[in-house]
């Protein structure tokens, strides 16, 4: 059984900012407000271990917990001056998650619990407000119903609500009176007693211990699930339970309700950005249900509360020093506030707001590199729409811009559709969610697709927070979007979109376009260009690119690439222009056939590497000599077959046919049980040494023609796959023959280095003598994470996709190895290999070239382990020199100086 503490229930006076890890985040913070002065209705907060307690007792509330909970409504009732089911003035509570970690819209809130027959009607004599009180009623009825007793709230909505409204003619929930109301509320109680066998329950203190056991149970929903699999939240942290005074923005043209953010949650700058809506309820802000109205409104509305609340921004935004999310309730007047968080932003409004608030003199320089994420400056490096592509182009329709970027991709009408399709996890298409509104059960279909289109909804509806957190482009509130999910269609002026057609958008301006318009890399200035020197200024590591052709080392630059760290040859072997020399060298029989093949090859090689060397400007470049099976650039074997099979049958070509069966009996001379354990790397060095003959004289002699041009150049010539000393050692020795008389012919000193990659098992148990100058002599290491990984594990990575997924979802492994470095078992033969090699080569050069490279955990344990740069693809080099300098100042604060 999980320990916990002896106190289970704090009062929101109780706790402080600091208690995130038993309060949640909502708990801390409300106990942080409540203790500042601020507005917050009174309650109090079951902690996250009590949540961990209820999974480990087979999911059971723990003993004496309600006792607990009475002892704590007595405070609230007291506060209130209101009884918990009283027959007068009575008292109605909210019950909201939460967790350590924000997860706005995962798990399950009910509001205004505590009705029934007797405190309707208390309420009703106390306010004269029937119309408010069969409002709440019939929202409480829905919610408890959908969220305890499992009934889809939608069929509350949509089989009685709307077609009531339908029948009345009603186009507007404001338009319903107090009968109506209270017939709905009968309505949906009928409907819970016809579809659960029982009456709805009405003693509020069951209905409370109902309420928080299904929280707590909410802990572990899909949506929830799925959200912390992608945000990298540890599923044993559990959930809080915070149950408070209602207050009641419905309650009259008086009353409303609104979030807001202290500054522009999209783009970053610094003026209040929200959305309130007057006689509501918060659900109907966030669900897009009405559209809401600027915040900027209330001022003229209503000055006095308004610079109250821009009071409240304030203090907020210079208490937690960050920009905050805040919810709040109007009550006859007087505002209340109910949450407030750090709040969730895109990539431009991460930097813009970390570096704006830097110059402010809120943060440092350090905390500002440490509040921006990698997948912000993965979303600040979204494409945008060629603006060259839009004269004259008029947009489908236009709605709300909710989270920046463009998107191109294939219309679906539901989340599952999206998910089954789109490119995460899917069959990798790209595609467009497009709903009437999204909710959370929606989450994985918006992960899975490029971007998301809304007929209703405001910025800060579900799938706008939703979306700008993941910073996936999106658009809301498109009205004159008129979905039919049945047809799988949308019509917007006449015009008729089905399922399956492309269409375009853009999350920063609204608009949408039909068909596919050509995007573009966004330009990286301005507060990005200052965050990254500032990261650049305080990391260890350096980056570099992996780049096989001048277009991808010169955007690597352009991102800050410090050299490159992994230059695939063979990638220059498949262009057509090449192919057909490189297969004649393959299937040559004939010893001088293959080297006239590999004559002819040489130039363009060298003509390959002089490209790149003159991009990178005196940046070292490390090559990686030819890698993969020979197989890989001939003709595939099962194709063939069939042409052989086919041209037999026909007879009619008997000279084509010859040619097919004197190729296809050559790919079978190749091929493999296992190719990529097969005859690769320096094993093909050491059978076919010609080629990799030819590749350093290409490399050496593009080297010293640069270098005449003035350009400094540093070659680093990387031999793959080695596992035994003397493989490094045969193919170095053949390979320095070749290098020196290159120097000798040309009279041009390169100053070069030979080097190994480490990506097999037994490479990282004997690093010490690849690194030995007496023994493998090998001058730098790069791992190769991607082909260790796969060694070490046994995994295909090819193949491992058919059992990752349920690894994952059942934590057999914790994250996927090919995305973040195993540190217990890879991640332990890289520091094995580090340390023994330092001790043999102090000087020795360390890197990594995998895909980890561009990984933030991983850049940081690189750095743990003392490599000397990380390698990783061009649109990556952002997100590892801000990790490299995280990594910097997290390991600073353990005392790493």
């Amino acid at each position: 059984m999980t320990a916990v503490a002896t106190k289970r229930v704090y009062l929101f006076h109780e706790g402080n900012a600091k208690m995130r890890d038993l309060l949640g985040g909502k708990g801390a913070n409300l106990a942080e407000m409540t203790n500042i002065g601020l507005p917050v209705p009174p309650g109090f907060t079951i902690t996250t271990e009590v949540c961990n307690e209820y999974y480990a007792n087979g999911q059971k509330l723990p003993a004496g917990l309600m006792d607990d909970v009475r002892a704590a409504m007595k405070f609230v009732e007291e506060k209130m001056g209101r009884t918990f089911g009283g027959s007068y003035r009575p008292l109605l509570v909210s019950v909201r998650s939460g967790a350590k970690f924000s997860m706005p819209g995962m798990m399950d809130t009910i509001l205004n619990l505590g009705l029934n027959e007797t405190t309707a009607k208390a309420l009703i004599e106390e306010t004269n407000n029937p119309r408010f009180v069969y409002d709440a009623y019939r929202r409480f009825i829905m919610m408890f119903s959908d969220v305890v007793l499992g009934l889809s709230k939608h069929d509350f909505d949509n089989k009685i609500l709307q077609a009531y409204k339908e029948q009345k003619g009603y186009k507007s929930d404001l338009e319903m009176s107090a009968e109506d109301w209270k017939l709905i509320s009968e309505k949906f109680l009928e409907y819970v007693r016809e579809k659960t066998g029982r009456d709805f329950p009405t003693d509020p203190y069951e209905q409370l211990e109902l309420a928080i056991e299904a929280v707590f149970k909410s802990w572990n929903n899909e949506r929830a699930i799925v959200y912390r699999r992608t945000e990298k939240i540890p599923d044993n942290l559990g959930t809080a339970v915070n149950v408070q005074a209602m207050v009641f923005g419905n309650a009259g043209d008086d009353s409303g309700t609104g979030v807001a953010f202290t500054r522009d949650p999209s783009t970053g700058e610094k003026v209040m950005f929200g959305e309130y809506l007057m006689n509501a309820q918060g659900e109907d802000v966030v669900a897009g249900v009405r559209t809401p109205v600027p915040i900027s409104e209330l001022q003229s509305q209503n000055p006095e509360l308004y610079r109250q609340f821009v009071e409240i921004c304030n203090i907020l935004e210079r208490h937690y020093r960050d920009m905050q999310d805040l919810e709040f309730t109007i009550e006859h007047g007087r505002l209340f506030m109910l949450q407030c968080r750090s709040g969730k932003r895109t990539g431009p409004a991460a930097v813009k707001i970390a570096v704006d608030m830097v110059h402010e003199g809120l943060i440092t320089k350090e905390e500002a590199v440490t509040r921006v994420t990698g997948s912000h400056l993965d979303q600040l490096l979204h494409p945008r729409i060629d603006p060259k592509a839009l004269e004259g182009k008029k947009p489908l329709i236009t709605g709300i811009p909710a989270s920046p970027g463009a998107a191109v991709g294939k219309v679906v009408f539901d989340a599952d559709t999206a998910a089954k399709l789109g490119v995460h996890g899917g069959a990798g298409e790209k595609v467009i969610l497009v709903r009437d509104e999204t909710n959370p059960d929606d989450v994985h279909g918006m992960l899975a697709s490029q971007g998301v289109l809304t007929a209703r909804g405001g910025k800060t509806s579900h799938a706008a927070v939703v979306a700008r957190g993941f910073g996936i482009p999106c658009v809301v509130g498109a009205e004159g979007l008129k979905i039919d999910e049945e047809a799988k269609t949308f019509t917007v002026n006449g015009t008729t979109v089905h399922e399956g057609d492309v269409i375009t958008l853009d999350g920063s301006t609204g608009a949408v376009y039909l068909g596919a318009l050509p995007l573009i890399a966004p330009e990286v200035s301005g507060a990005f260009a200052e965050l990254m020197s500032w990261a650049d200024s305080i990391r260890k590591l350096r980056v570099r690119t992996n780049a096989d052709n001048p277009r991808d080392a010169r955007q690597a630059v352009e991102l800050g690439a410090e050299g490159i760290g992994l230059c695939r040859t063979e990638h220059m072997f498949f262009e057509q222009d090449r192919l057909p020399i490189v297969q004649e060298m393959i299937l040559a029989q004939d010893e001088a056939v293959r080297q006239n093949a590999l004559d002819r090859l040489l130039p363009i090689q060298q003509k390959d590497f002089e490209e790149i060397f003159e991009v990178m400007a005196g940046k070292p470049v490390t090559i990686r000599l030819i890698d993969p099976p020979l197989h890989e650039f001939l003709p595939s074997h099962d194709e063939l077959l069939a042409q052989v099979v086919e041209l037999r049958v026909r007879g009619d070509n008997p000279q084509e046919l010859a040619e097919k069966e004197k190729l296809l009996r050559a790919v079978e001379g190749m091929r493999e049980a296992n190719p990529m354990m097969g005859l690769r790397g320096c094993r093909l060095s050491i059978v076919f040494p010609g080629i990799v003959e030819m590749q350093t004289r290409a490399i050496l002699q593009a080297a010293v023609a640069v270098k005449k041009r003035g350009i400094d150049v540093y070659p680093e010539i990387m031999i793959p796959l080695v596992g035994h000393v003397n493989e490094l050692k045969t193919v170095r020795a053949n390979l320095e023959r070749v290098a020196k008389k290159v120097i000798e012919e040309t009279g041009v000193a390169i100053d070069y280095k030979f080097g190994t990659m480490i990506e097999i098992p037994r490479a990282a148990l004997v690093a010490d003598q690849l690194a030995d100058p007496q023994n493998g002599n090998a001058e730098f290491f790069s791992f190769g994470t991607n082909d260790l990984t796969q060694m070490t594990f046994g995994f295909s990575r090819d193949d491992a996709g058919k059992f990752l997924v349920p690894y994952l979802e059942q934590k057999i492994l914790p994250t996927d190895p090919f995305e973040t470095i195993d540190q217990e078992g890879v991640g332990k033969l890289m520091r094995m290999a580090t340390e023994s090699a330092k001790r043999v080569r102090p000087d020795i050069k360390l890197g990594i070239c995998g895909e980890h490279g561009g990984d933030p955990d991983s850049v940081k344990f690189c750095h743990r382990i003392g490599l000397d740069y990380v390698s990783c693809s061009p649109f990556r080099v952002p997100i590892a020199r801000l990790a490299a300098a995280q990594a910097a100042i997290e390991n600073a604060a353990e005392g790493d100086k």
